[in-house]
């Protein structure tokens, strides 16, 4: 199956939304549903992104991921409560991305119920929310389509995995994840509930990954078998995820012959003989997307030819989870050849591009000017040729002299791949992008880094110190040469702003001091209250040259102490 079709499978969905059939199809696969999938165990389906799942021990309940906020797991317990008054005594992550709606458990052992998950989760989360944040935050946006509308030809149709990011019946979304209290690394055989579980790491869409087997139950419930070709590369950008310390994972569950699988995503599945041959189905088509991408690679052809060469092979789309309904694999196979071998891939063309605004002008002029590109834009859309036509749309858009014309017809071409594509990633993205352009549903707000007075607060000291490394700019750190003894609260961090760069130390040769309380430092570097008024204030005290703290702390792009 290819990128994207024709226009004849673009069909109509309830709300007026536009897309292919076949992203239709998978929302049925995805509609809310609690699945009795044995006595006794139980998950949910289309609550959120991910699934809810339950299972009963001798002791009580064991909760298995709690999604994405604190009201989405409230609504499981609701579903969860019209099949059982059981009380949950335990809780098991799968990874870090479904583990915010914790805290609406009401356990008998309250504080002390145990949960489980890997050593590297809330890292993970730290990562997320830290230094990357404004990046991770707007590929988020992006390819959820958290920012399209409802109804209406651009309206979320699914997000591949799930109905939504996050349900709409569940704002305000209020965030309630609790550390595990027992950390993991997989291989660990536990005793939770009454019920033996066997651990084992298995890498998927997050390094964190376990895959957890009830033995006595005939159930695995795992993050590595999705409803959809698995996701080698995400399109919002993520680290790579490499097929090869997957396959591992799978192959464990195959040699398990779970008679009932369980996953983070859709549906479960039951009948050993029917899971094991999808399965490895769903395998094998992983295999291939890397096997081939080196094949290729090998014999010389450019990551460009090599994605257009690598196709999935015959009757993949008789079974959904050999479908093209996430992502899609001609981006798979770019991440894999840049994750073993980089960016350059031997075509002279790219060893050393002339700037992006340089070559859309030069293209363009070539070309015979703006007019004769969008003449050719109109004429591609309209023979089908959206390839060609998204490529010279850009060259229009990024060009010196870019009209509101030329940021329409982009956001045309776009909206047309968004259509005609069964991967919800990048209807998600293309509709998303060309609202941004066309300014209906701009993202400017996450492309700036801008802290919250909350978000400081929970973080440690030294980590929104550090933090402080990917704000600095260069034009105002030039010349500066200034070490500077932070005191948080009590807690002692060094920053030497130098050479453009801004490192943490123990603060042994730092020549200025700061004192603060970690509440007013949450207000600087959130933005509401700036250096001048908390030095007039006492709330900031020098202990050195005032003037000197100043200009040190001037080179972030943080408001608050600019």
């Amino acid at each position: 199956m290819k990128s994207f079709s024709h226009n004849s499978d673009v069909v109509s969905g309830s709300t007026g939304q536009l897309a292919h059939r076949i992203a239709f199809e998978q929302v049925g696969r995805l509609e809310r549903r609690l699945y009795s999938v044995r006595p006794g165990v139980w998950s949910l389906v289309g609550n959120g992104l991910s699934n809810q799942t339950f299972i009963q021990g001798p002791e009580g309940i064991i909760a298995i991921d709690t999604g994405e906020c604190v009201e989405e797991m409230r609504a499981a317990l609701q579903e969860l409560r019209s099949h059982t008054d059981i009380p949950i005594v335990a809780v098991l992550y799968t990874h870090f991305h479904y583990v915010a709606g914790t805290a609406a458990i009401d356990s008998p052992l309250g504080a002390t119920m145990p949960i489980y998950g890997h050593e590297r989760i809330v890292s993970n989360i730290a990562r997320a929310s830290g230094e990357i944040g404004p990046s991770y935050a707007r590929g988020l946006v992006q390819q959820f389509g958290t920012a399209l509308p409802l109804d209406g030809p651009d309206g979320l149709v699914s997000v591949g995995l799930g109905l939504y990011y996050r349900n709409p019946d569940h704002r305000p979304y209020t965030p309630g994840f609790i550390p595990p209290t027992t950390t993991l690394r997989g291989g660990e055989v536990l005793s939770v509930a009454g019920l033996r579980v066997e651990t084992s790491y298995a890498p998927s869409d997050a390094d964190d990954s376990l895959t957890y087997w009830f033995p006595e139950l005939g159930v695995c419930v795992q993050n590595n078998v999705w409803p959809a070709v698995f996701n080698v590369y995400a399109i919002r950008g993520e680290e790579y995820r490499n097929p090869q310390n997957m396959l591992p994972g799978i192959d464990h569950v195959l040699a398990l012959r779970p008679e009932h699988l369980i996953a983070t995503h859709g549906p479960p599945l039951s009948g050993a003989d029917d899971i094991r041959k999808r399965v490895i189905k769903y395998r094998d088509v992983i295999q291939l997307i890397w096997d081939q991408t080196v094949r290729l690679m090998n014999r010389g052809h450019t990551m460009d030819e090599i994605a257009h060469l690598v196709e999935l092979p015959p009757g993949s789309e008789d079974d959904y989870f050999t479908t093209q309904h996430y992502g899609l694999v001609e981006h798979h196979v770019r991440q894999v050849y840049t994750g073993i071998r980089g960016w350059f891939d031997d075509d002279p063309e790219w060893l050393f591009p002339v700037p992006p605004r340089e070559r859309a002008d030069k293209l363009v002029a070539g070309f015979g000017g703006p007019h004769k590109v969008r003449l050719a834009v109109v004429e591609s859309i309209e023979s089908g040729d959206l390839r060609w036509a998204l490529e010279i749309a850009s060259w229009l858009w990024k060009h010196s002299d870019v009209e509101d014309t030329d940021r329409s017809l982009l956001a045309s071409v776009l909206r047309k791949i968004g259509q005609q594509t069964t991967a919800a990633n990048i209807r998600n993205w293309c509709l998303t992008r060309a609202r941004d352009i066309e300014g209906t549903e701009r993202l400017d707000r996450h492309r700036v880094h801008r802290l919250r007075e909350r978000q400081v607060l929970g973080m440690k000291v030294i980590d929104s110190v550090r933090l402080l490394r990917v704000l600095v700019v260069p034009e105002r750190a030039a010349g500066i040469d200034i070490h500077l003894r932070l005191v948080i609260s009590g807690e002692v961090v060094g920053l030497h702003v130098r050479n453009c760069v801004a490192v943490t130390t123990d603060a042994s040769e730092a020549t200025d001091t700061v004192t603060v309380d970690k509440t007013v430092w949450s207000k600087l570097l959130g933005g509401t209250m700036t250096v001048d008024d908390a030095l007039s204030q006492n709330a900031v005290i020098v202990d050195g040259d005032t003037n000197r703290v100043r200009s040190a702390l001037a080179v972030f792009d943080v408001p608050g102490l600019e």
